[in-house]
């Protein structure tokens, strides 16, 4: 495959009697193009070539398994177009390497025992929930937008929809962000589904994650389960696709043409005649733009079984600012509120959940002179202190061991933010006696035992306590709010409701204190349980301001001159602007190429949604002219939609 956008067009070549057998759509194929051998795959058979020219014969085909589907070829061709990438960059993706010793496996022919319909009671809980399952069911393609109820077991109601669709005949693919989730899923599934559904995640290697994909192209299996790239799954039949937590970040891919799951699953939806669920604790903007568009709608539970559901939440007025009268309480900064709603869970032997936004011990500091932020000097990433009073930074792990401000010349500093570890030291005195939990990183706790416990966590990373936490404390959440991001509240907003709907509900007493000004919107959509609500209000802004989703946006990120020389090839659609040029934002990563020294700007591109095919055909265009010219050294990056404007 040629990942060049110059070259990103099928080719013809002669087929020998030799390989005419084999030369089928869909298999590798290895071809001889400009003088060196290069793999590739066969779109399809001709009579005729339209091609004038003298052509060249394929070289010999490296598997007769029919890897690209029609299916599957359509779809990376539309995720392409969708995103200003090459087919090439999509199919890296959507296929797996080949291994040569899985295919020649022998395929067992054993008949698997049907799959029974369970009874789906729990999608009953929800308005328009059992109208979903039973269009599934009945061969529709509804499109939704779930919201999940506090509380909820997310992994079970995901099993019993795959189970229902699968019995009715129809194909599944379920993606959800990490592996925790997988494995949660995985488990609600094996007892409704058994060998018919298969989880594909990069962590099973490329000769596990091979086997499993070749079952499903085979038809072996009809459910998939995966992360990000299982969305490609080559399912037969498919006739639903749910993509959960679609505002997570590890949904975001980090390889070009950097397509999104929730986008490509609408892609597929809407070529395959499948039915679409895209559900969450919390909702993005862009699933609240489907639903009032008409395109989807809400399965969401009624405003009183949600009240039942969900913990008592409170954020912090005047009066509750204050922090609490213990002395090792103030050094650990809770207010009493918190202080108070820790000690009464602790004291019904029920463990309590603190959420702080960093890992590390002090994960950002400043100036302690001028209280300028501390930054690398290599790579102007922020500085990070060691619970050893090391200084390093957090982007690429260099170590300052002079640190000078560039500001003032100071050369003492102080810290910003309050870690994982550090937080842990400081709950650790003041709630003595208790046993102390902290999950993040690499080392993530799954579950913890029943009994009084403090459990500090970062976002994603807190472990499930029986029966519920007694109560949560969101510390910290200026870190949150005040991101220079255009989705930090909507991503506080989720981080919070993941967190919350550990909590026991109200009527067993559980609680969830915000250390936050009650009267922000962001936390008043977390008091009032109103992710919906909460989106439409952020899709509103988007829509007045002109930002994704109620406009089509691209960036362009680079060297000031290699992207000042893109633009002079760019044939900008008539109705198209162009935002900048600026700085890359902070926590945006430098472009594939680009060592770590020197200026890289980035310009935004925005257009109508209506336009946005064309602006993604300008952008491929000038990308393969700047290829065609050889001009690609300098490095630069193009990207539909960024996850990060700034």
């Amino acid at each position: 495959m040629l990942g060049l956008a110059h070259l990103d067009r099928p080719f013809d070549y002669l087929v020998d009697t030799k390989t005419d057998a084999q030369a089928q759509a869909g298999v590798r194929v290895r071809v001889r193009f400009a003088g060196r051998l290069v793999d590739g795959y066969l779109l399809e058979r001709v009579e005729r070539s339209e091609h004038h020219g003298k052509l060249s014969w394929l070289d010999r085909v490296v598997s007769p398994e029919r890897v690209l589907t029609d299916e599957l070829a359509t779809l990376c061709r539309a995720v392409a177009d969708r995103y200003a990438g090459t087919l090439a960059d999509v199919l890296r993706s959507a296929i797996p390497p080949r291994h040569a010793r899985v295919e020649k496996e022998p395929t067992s022919h054993d008949v698997l025992p049907p799959i029974e319909a369970p009874v789906v009671n729990g999608w009953g809980a929800y308005d328009s929930g059992s109208q979903f399952v039973d269009a599934v069911v009945d061969g529709g393609h509804p499109h939704a937008g779930w919201q999940a109820l506090p509380g909820e077991d997310v992994a079970a109601r995901l099993a019993e929809l795959a189970a229902c669709a699968a019995a009715a005949g129809r194909g599944v693919v379920m993606v959800v962000p990490d592996q925790r989730d997988l494995d949660r899923l995985e488990a609600a599934c094996e007892p409704l589904l058994g060998e018919q559904c298969v989880t594909l995640a990069a962590g099973l290697g490329p000769t596990a994650r091979y086997r499993r994909w070749l079952s499903v192209l085979r038809g072996r299996a009809t459910v998939v389960i995966g992360t990000r790239s299982a969305i490609f799954a080559p399912v037969r039949d498919i006739g639903l696709i749910v993509v959960f937590d679609d505002g997570d970040d590890s949904l975001d891919e980090p390889r070009s043409p950097y397509p999104h799951p929730r986008e490509v699953g609408v892609l597929r939806a809407h070529a395959a005649g499948a039915a679409l669920l895209v559900g969450g604790h919390a909702r993005t903007a862009e699933v609240q733009a489907l639903v009032e568009s008409g395109w989807a709608f809400d399965v969401v539970g009624p405003r009183t079984t949600v009240r039942e559901r969900m913990p008592r939440v409170d954020g912090l007025s005047d009066e509750d600012r204050r922090i609490a009268g213990d002395p090792l309480a103030r050094a650990a900064r809770i207010p009493g509120i918190a202080f108070d709603a820790a000690r009464r869970a602790l004291a019904a032997d029920q463990a309590v959940l603190f959420s702080v936004p960093r890992r590390g011990y002090l994960p950002s500091v400043s100036c302690a002179r001028c209280r300028a932020h501390a930054r690398c000097r290599a790579c102007n990433g922020p500085l990070q202190m060691s619970d050893r009073g090391d200084l390093a930074c957090r982007w690429c792990a260099r170590p300052e061991n002079r640190f000078v401000c560039p500001a003032c010349g100071g050369t003492a500093v102080r810290a910003l933010m309050v870690g994982d570890q550090r937080t842990a030291e400081e709950l650790g005195r003041a709630f003595r006696g208790v046993p102390v939990i902290t999950s993040s990183g690499d080392k993530i706790v799954d579950e913890i035992p029943e009994g009084p416990r403090v459990v500090i966590a970062t976002p994603g990373a807190a472990p499930r306590a029986p029966g519920g936490y007694g109560a949560a404390v969101l510390l910290d959440t200026w870190a949150q709010l005040d991101r220079e991001d255009l989705r930090a509240a909507e991503e506080a907003v989720r981080a919070w409701m993941a967190v919350a709907t550990l909590v026991r509900p109200r009527g067993d007493g559980g609680r969830v204190v915000v250390v936050a000004d009650a009267s922000e919107a962001a936390v008043q959509a977390l008091i009032r349980w109103d992710p919906i609500g909460f989106a439409s209000i952020e899709l509103g802004h988007r829509v007045e301001l002109g930002f994704p989703p109620a406009v089509t946006m691209a960036s362009v990120d680079g060297p000031p001159a290699a992207v000042s020389a893109f633009l002079d090839l760019l044939d900008m659609p008539t109705d198209a602007e162009t935002l900048g040029p600026v700085p890359l934002p902070p926590g945006v990563r430098r472009p594939a190429g680009l060592d770590d020294s020197g200026p890289v700007d980035r310009i935004l591109l925005r257009t109508p949604r209506v336009a946005g095919r064309q602006l993604a055909e300008a952008l491929r265009a000038a990308q393969a002219l700047r290829n065609a010219r050889h001009d690609d050294t300098a490095g630069i990056r193009v990207q539909i939609d960024p996850p990060t404007i700034g």
